[in-house]
């Protein structure tokens, strides 16, 4: 069986150590639509270096291009083919602001392993620190057709019931038609996102654009329609990938707040903002669903 489960749950954690400096961060900014208008300085606060701050999915390139997917594949007791790989879902928790330079211990291990039938998810999990301590935790779903079937735990169901009523916000981005060979620059280059040749090996009529960049995408316009700019509001961000974008395609990114939640012991209550998002030219078909942003 190419995934061996107790293989893959057993390995032992392989720790490395990242950097990154205030380029990568302007250039995955870039990658995920930012500096349009370039003199907005809403904008040049993504762009410009001396009034930079981090949008806090930069962690999923941070050092690494794309540990929890690439690297997931490269783990003890997996081995399958790239072209059946899919990037099922994501999840992030922001422990402190991320700095616009920096290096740091990453920690990467496979969390879970779930028999979905069908297909495999593997659940890989990168937590990272600093010298001041941990900086976020990313959980990576990694979706692998043809390989479920062995009768393993199903795992967790991610559904959740749809938003009520009508949206706070909606919001339209255009995906740029160079937008995934701008953001591959970041570091992942599967070549699903850039080669016609193997897209269409794996399914597809074209290269689509990288999930986590429309996970960026959707961030930052969260970020900037209902967190007024700061960044250093995020506290966590999960999505599930549940359909494909195609470069060129208009991105409808609907927002809905909802209540406060307090944390036993915490000091401060989070808001949640429920996010949907659909690709226009395709009759709003499902993107980005189960989403989640919740912040102070």
């Amino acid at each position: 069986m190419p995934i061996d489960e107790a293989l893959a749950l057993a390995a032992e954690p392989r720790t490395g150590e990242i950097t990154w400096t205030s380029k990568d961060v302007q250039l995955y900014h870039l990658g995920i639509g930012a500096g349009v208008p370039a003199t907005d300085p809403d904008e040049l606060r993504y762009t410009l270096e001396s009034r930079l701050h981090v949008l806090p999915s930069f962690a999923t390139v941070a050092g690494a291009g794309s540990p929890g997917v690439i690297s997931g594949l490269s783990m003890p007791g997996v081995d399958v083919d790239l072209a059946r790989v899919l990037h099922g879902g994501q999840s992030l928790t922001i422990h402190r602001p991320i700095p616009a330079e920096g290096s740091a211990s990453a920690t990467s291990r496979i969390a879970a392993v779930y028999d979905k039938g069908k297909a495999a998810v593997l659940v890989m999990r990168t937590e990272v620190a600093d010298a001041d301590g941990p900086l976020w935790t990313n959980d990576a779903q990694i979706f692998v057709r043809g390989e479920g079937g062995w009768g393993g735990d199903r795992g967790p169901s991610a559904r959740l019931d749809a938003p009520t009523g009508e949206p706070d916000k909606v919001v339209e981005r255009t995906v740029r038609e160079d937008q995934a060979l701008l953001y591959r620059l970041s570091g992942d280059w599967n070549p699903l996102h850039a080669d016609p040749e193997f897209a269409e090996l794996a399914g597809f009529e074209r290269p689509i654009l990288h999930g986590l960049c429309t996970y960026g995408m959707t961030l930052k316009t969260v970020v900037d329609t209902l967190l007024g700019g700061d960044v250093t509001r995020v506290r966590s961000y999960a999505t599930r990938f549940a359909g494909v974008v195609y470069p060129g395609e208009t991105l409808r990114i609907r927002m809905w707040r909802q209540g406060a939640k307090g944390t036993e012991g915490a000091q401060e209550a989070q808001g949640v903002v429920r996010v949907i998002v659909g690709a226009v030219e395709r009759g709003d078909a499902p993107v980005l669903a189960d989403t989640i942003v919740e912040h102070s």
